[in-house]
């Protein structure tokens, strides 16, 4: 049993913990929170199936990392308060999973890549959408069809919860360059994992945002080039859209109805005749990932835990190249 240890509490999270619970093969043994109250309203709106009796609160991080009743923790705290979280976990012995993009900047992720190596512990990123069945289908149509492939258009917009409170002059953490926020390094993490996973790393890399009054990109498009096609990304979080996210081979075309939270894929041919292409969907998206992350560890999978390893470096690279490339700033970069 993988002793569990939470950083974070909100809906994430306990979308998280629920999946973790079904696999049984996770067991939630601590909470931190800053407050005791916050995290004890967060263990009682955990599902009734799941023991809540034995759960322990934290409201300090250095104890909280000397406990000795967790070996695993999952963090889902604001973007860039991963790094120092997910060091100070690893240098403690422990196994991360952490919320994508898990740092902020690309130096920091090979700091904990490393340094997680030198620990003997696993560092997980949690890309929840490429554990997913219905994600494996579509890369085996890509892979049976690479040879036709001639690029892809792959949109993922939704209005955020937090716009509202940012339009009435508050600065949500999702909209502040101190913490890491904005549209590329929220839903455009899932659209690049897209690309990665399936296409490998690109040869050249720009975004074009729309910049909100904090800095941060409200919504954006990039731009991945590869050898012989390019991969084109919209993102946003000031806007809902409906547009499916397609990938070119020639004649036909697969389409999904997302970038991030794919639901249906289907394929179109030469003569406009449109397929669905059988699937299965857990209720939970995270239940993939957690089943994933618990074998790799439970069976020592280190094949597999490089490669999901690969696919976050290239995923972290590619999303500083696209700030970069669009001279977006976050706290992070100001620091050495």
């Amino acid at each position: 049993m993988i002793n569990l240890a939470i950083i974070g509490t909100s809906w994430i999270t306990q979308q998280f913990i629920e999946a973790a619970d079904e696999t049984k093969s996770f067991k939630l043994t601590r909470v931190y929170s800053r407050t005791e109250a916050k995290a004890q309203t967060f263990i009682d709106g955990l599902s009734k199936e799941l023991d809540s009796s034995s759960i322990k609160i934290s409201t300090d991080l250095d104890k909280f990392f000397a406990s000795e009743d967790f070996d695993t923790v999952y963090i889902a705290s604001p973007n860039a308060l991963h790094f120092a979280q997910a060091r100070q976990a690893i240098e403690s012995g422990k196994n991360v999973i952490v919320e994508k993009p898990s740092t902020s900047i690309i130096r920091e992720y090979t700091i904990l890549d490393t340094l997680a190596h030198e620990k003997g512990v696993y560092f997980f990123e949690a890309a929840r959408q490429i554990h997913e069945p219905i994600f494996k289908k579509i890369q085996a149509y890509v892979d049976a069809n690479r040879e036709q492939l001639t690029g892809a258009t792959l949109s993922y917009m939704k209005y955020s919860s937090k716009m509202d409170s940012f339009l009435a002059g508050n600065k949500p953490n999702i909209f502040n360059p101190k913490f890491s926020g904005g549209a590329l390094y929220d839903l455009g993490v899932y659209a690049v994992y897209d690309s990665i996973v399936l296409f490998g790393a690109p040869n050249k890399v720009d975004y074009e945002p729309e910049l909100l009054s904090t800095g941060i990109d409200g919504s954006g498009s990039l731009t991945l080039k590869y050898d012989k096609f390019d991969v084109n990304i919209i993102v946003g979080k000031t806007k809902n859209s409906y547009m499916p996210s397609e990938i070119y081979f020639g004649k036909n075309t697969l389409l999904m109805d997302s970038a991030g939270d794919i639901t249906k894929i289907s394929e179109a041919n030469a003569d406009k005749q449109i397929s669905v292409i059988p699937t299965t969907k857990s209720d939970n998206p995270m239940d993939s990932e957690a089943v994933e992350f618990a074998r790799i560890m439970n069976e020592n999978d280190t094949a597999t835990y490089d490669k999901l390893s690969s696919y976050a470096r290239r995923v972290n690279r590619v999303l500083e190249q696209a700030r970069t490339s669009a001279g977006l700033v976050f706290e992070a970069d100001k620091e050495k």
